[in-house]
């Protein structure tokens, strides 16, 4: 009814993220519609209670911390603004999301009070896009992904593979002693978080939020299958100021990188002229994909 597009995130979570994407005008009005299905379903819940005051509306926005500042205004100006001429309760965290770099904004009040505190915000969200790269909150599943690379299990937290307890470890060496199996690599597209901006249709994601991957590599024990997948390449592009967090002092992050991936990793030099530099990544399936997520999360 809206003509808005409307994403919601994974249901094995405790919360889930709602994106609302198209049109101005279509984005207001589903934020409407879901305002006033929020208070139907208060006003649904209160006839069973003993409460006499109805509560207000709440939702909670998901916003770039880099665009909160804006929001806030000099001395708490304009977000003192925003509550005055709306009506609605407005409250930044003074926290990031966990394992991400956006706050939460909680709105509260009368529906219309909330479409029209949600309007001001996409106005100010649009005059200050967010500066840097944004990781976007992510609910925590009910269990966590395990990658296995090079006989070493990590669960991903955030932008972070991290190694895993030993005992899961030593029960994937096992397994890959006693049974050939073949990795099976699998890929979901970065999804965007922060429904706000991307919504009001100018804002651009950063370059590293698209590119960021969460990979999930699950081993499938398959005998008969050939114990090792061929090896493949691939190849990416980074913008030469970005170059120097990937290969880290030293070289210590890119050999971090390589020895967690299992991939063979070659930065080519910088040409003349040229503002990015080209990285080649070799290995299996698995390793490229652990490989090129490691380099993005970076």
């Amino acid at each position: 009814q809206s003509g808005a597009r409307i994403n919601i995130s994974e249901g094995n979570c405790p919360e889930r993220i709602v994106t609302i994407t198209g049109p101005t005008d279509a984005i207001f009005k589903a934020f409407a519609m879901i305002a006033y299905k929020f208070e139907e379903d208060i006003t649904n819940s209160m006839s069973n209670s003993t409460a006499t005051s109805k509560p207000p509306v709440t939702l909670r926005l998901v916003v770039p911390a880099s665009q909160c500042g804006s929001l806030i205004g000099k001395g708490g100006s304009k977000i003192k603004e925003i509550r005055e001429s709306t009506g609605a309760q407005v409250q930044v965290a003074g926290d990031m999301l966990p394992n991400s770099t956006e706050r939460a904004v909680t709105i509260s009040g009368t529906p219309d009070a909330i479409i029209q505190c949600v309007k001001q915000i996409c106005v100010v969200m649009l005059e200050s896009p967010p500066k840097g790269a944004t990781i976007p909150y992510r609910p925590k599943p009910a269990s966590t992904p395990v990658i296995f690379a090079g006989g070493q299990a990590y669960t991903i937290q955030g932008q972070y593979a991290i190694p895993h307890p030993d005992q899961l470890t030593k029960l994937h060496q096992l397994a890959m002693q006693q049974t050939p199996f073949t990795p099976l690599g699998q890929t979901t597209p970065a999804f965007p978080a922060f429904a706000m901006s991307t919504a009001a249709g100018k804002c651009q994601q950063p370059a590293a939020a698209l590119l960021l991957q969460a990979v999930t590599i699950f081993p499938c024990i398959c005998p008969g299958l050939d114990a090792s997948p061929p090896a493949s390449t691939h190849e990416l592009t980074i913008p030469n100021d970005l170059i120097g967090c990937i290969i880290g002092r030293q070289g210590t992050k890119i050999n971090e990188i390589r020895q967690m991936s299992g991939a063979q990793i070659k930065i080519a030099n910088a040409t003349e002229g040229s503002s990015e530099r080209q990285i080649t990544i070799t290995g299996t399936p698995a390793n490229i994909s652990l490989a090129q997520y490691l380099i993005n999360a970076r």
